[in-house]
C-alpha cells in the first residue's frame, strides 16, 4: 500500500454566505480539499463553534474526504458574507468567531510533525490565540517538508510584522497580482519591477518557490534557479471564490 503524503491546511473554517446559499469555505480547507482530490490524505486543522453551524460544518467535513482535527469552542462558527460582480467576489468577514480562537492540542502537533506539507495564511493570524497556534504548529512540521505560506490577504487583517513573521516560517510564498501591489507598498518596493521584487522575496526568506497569480492573465513559479510562466487558459467566469487554492493545492500536491 502506498502511503499519501499528508497535507494540511491550517487557519479558518467558516460559512461562505453566499447569494445562492451558504458554502463551506476557509482558504486552508480548500487547500486541503483540493489536494486530497489529487491523491494526498488531506487534513484540516481548525475550530468550530458548539452550535448547529458547528455541526453542519463536520457533517460537510466528513463527506468531503478531509480528514478533521476541529476543536469545538465556545464562539460561534465563522461566517463570511459574500458578494459576486462578475464572478469576483468580495467579502465581509464576521468577528470574535470560532476560528479566531483555534487551541493548541497534543492531536496537532503529534500531526504537524508527520506533515509533507502545510498551508496556512494571514487570516487566521488576525487573533492573537489561532496566531500562536498556527505558528507553534508550523516550529513542528519537519524542516524537509513546505511550509506554504498562501497569503490570502483580506480587508484590514494584515501588518508587515504578521507577513514578515510568515515567511520566515515558510519556504513556499504564494499570492497573486494585487496582493503583491500592496505588499510592494507595504516593504517599501514600489520602485522595482514585480519580478525584482519577487527575486527579492525569495532571497530574503530563503524560499524553494513563489508562486504569482494573475486570474485571466498567467500564473508565474518562481524558483532561485529560473522560472515557470504559464498563461490561463481562456474560460467563461462564474465565481472566482477559492481559485487561489485550488491552485495551490494542485501545485503541491
Amino acid at each position: 500500500m502506498i502511503n499519501k503524503p499528508i497535507i494540511i491546511g491550517i487557519g479558518e473554517l467558516l460559512w461562505d454566505m453566499l447569494p445562492t446559499g451558504k458554502k463551506v469555505g476557509g482558504a486552508p480547507v480548500n487547500f486541503a480539499y483540493h489536494a486530497s482530490r489529487l491523491g494526498a490524505a488531506g487534513y484540516a486543522v481548525s475550530a468550530v463553534g458548539k452550535d448547529a453551524l458547528g455541526d453542519e460544518i463536520i457533517q460537510e467535513i466528513d463527506k468531503v474526504n478531509i480528514n478533521p482535527v476541529i476543536e469545538r469552542v465556545n464562539y460561534p462558527t465563522g461566517t463570511v458574507g459574500v458578494e459576486l460582480n462578475e464572478g469576483i467576489p468580495a467579502y465581509t468577514i464576521n468577528e470574535g468567531v470560532a476560528w479566531d480562537y483555534i487551541p493548541l492540542t497534543e492531536a496537532m502537533k503529534q500531526l504537524a510533525k508527520r506533515a509533507d506539507a502545510v498551508c496556512f495564511g494571514t487570516l487566521a493570524q488576525r487573533s492573537e490565540v489561532s496566531r500562536n497556534t498556527i505558528q507553534a504548529l508550523l516550529s513542528c512540521v519537519p524542516v524537509d517538508s513546505y511550509r506554504i505560506l498562501d497569503i490570502n490577504i483580506r480587508q484590514h487583517y494584515y501588518s508587515e510584522k504578521v507577513i514578515t513573521d510568515s515567511l520566515r516560517s515558510s519556504n513556499v510564498f504564494k499570492m497573486n497580482d494585487e496582493e503583491l501591489i500592496l505588499l510592494k507598498k507595504l516593504f517599501k518596493k514600489q520602485p522595482f519591477t514585480d519580478e525584482e521584487v519577487c527575486h527579492w522575496f525569495l532571497k530574503e526568506f530563503n524560499l524553494k518557490f513563489l508562486i504569482l497569480t494573475a486570474g485571466a492573465n498567467y500564473s508565474i513559479i518562481y524558483t532561485p534557479e529560473g522560472l515557470s510562466y504559464i498563461k490561463t487558459p481562456v474560460v467563461n467566469v462564474v465565481d472566482t471564490v477559492g481559485a487561489g487554492d485550488s491552485f495551490t493545492g494542485a501545485f503541491i500536491s
